[in-house]
């Protein structure tokens, strides 16, 4: 499981000494986190809980800046224009590290050139479906969609999120077709699914778990290879008979192209000892995300893997944007 290898490589980095020079006199002024997606979602929150963290550490301001638009292309463009200084720094889900490169004909960054730094957290998807919705698991999903063939609406974070994908790997899966509606952000969705316009969001844990647990909306499984803790009664894919649909969602934190090595590894230390604190980890779970750490190398490896994962889906599904 990456989750549980990526605990104990956070373990290790901070029980082991440092291996890289510190930059002597980093940071000497305000550090600013680009978050390339709207305030409020779970990526503009692990943002705020790690740089609190970092501000507190550092003794200089942490200021977190959404840069909100183009599947976070927008946001990922100003970082990949920044100063290599580690004073401008990236932390976003997925986008612009492992899919807007297969995705998009044209970008103004190259996703590669983006130097790793740490993974941050990771959070799976859920099966949600309106209330309304006469449907109760898995089984009854597929065989409404068969029975309603092109007619069931879904929502998504944007053409591309991992949400929308997801929902391509469903499809592929199950041989059904649904209209898909993109939005601007997870609150969007759950908003409009309240007032029965959307009737299915593969959307994340914490975006979903107030509305489920007040029985505003149903939660038929959860797409990872074992049980949410914060849910342990809704049944994996694999257990609700998809046992191929797996989408974790991920965040991580990069700086611009060019940004020294020694650097990256000086602020990956500091963000693997504020995953670590005892406060920040309980937030986490708060917000059914798992901290996960590591140092830069671990991260490029994990986004390599996760590129191949998302390409062969984009592809498959021939979907391209300019």
């Amino acid at each position: 499981m990456i989750r549980i290898a990526c605990r104990l490589i956070l373990l290790a980095l901070v029980l082991a000494p440092a291996s890289a020079p510190a930059q002597s006199g980093y940071p000497n002024h305000a550090v600013k986190i680009i978050v390339p997606f709207p305030p409020g979602g779970i990526n503009d929150i692990l943002a705020r809980v790690v740089g609190e963290k970092l501000q507190a550490k550092w003794g200089q301001p942490v200021v977190v800046d959404d840069r909100t638009g183009a599947g976070g292309n927008i946001g990922a463009a100003v970082v990949a224009q920044a100063d290599p200084d580690g004073y401008t720094l990236l932390v976003s889900a997925a986008g612009p590290f492992a899919i807007n490169g297969a995705l998009y004909k044209h970008l103004t960054y190259v996703p590669d050139k983006f130097v790793p730094i740490a993974l941050v957290g990771s959070v799976p998807n859920l099966i949600i479906v309106r209330k309304e919705l006469p449907v109760d698991n898995v089984k009854d999903l597929i065989a409404y969609l068969k029975a309603n063939d092109g007619k069931v609406i879904y929502g998504s974070q944007g053409v591309g999120a991992t949400t929308h994908l997801t929902a391509n790997m469903f499809m592929t899966m199950t041989g059904t077709h649904m209209v898909h509606v993109p939005y601007r952000g997870e609150t969007l969705v759950l908003q409009d699914m309240l007032g029965g316009r959307v009737d299915l969001f593969f959307g994340n844990v914490s975006a979903a778990l107030a509305l489920y647990r007040a029985g505003k909306v149903k939660v038929l499984a959860v797409t990872d290879t074992k049980r949410a803790p914060l849910l342990p009664e809704v049944p994996t894919t694999a257990e609700a008979g998809l046992p191929g649909l797996v989408a974790v969602g991920w965040f991580a934190l990069a700086g611009p192209p060019g940004m020294k090595p020694e650097l990256a590894e000086q602020i990956s230390a500091a963000v693997n000892e504020a995953l670590a604190m005892p406060d920040v980890q309980k937030r986490f779970h708060d917000l059914a995300v798992d901290p996960m750490g590591g140092t830069p190398a671990h991260m490029a490896d994990f986004i390599k893997d996760e590129k191949v994962r998302w390409g062969d889906v984009i592809k498959q599904n021939h979907i391209v944007l300019e």
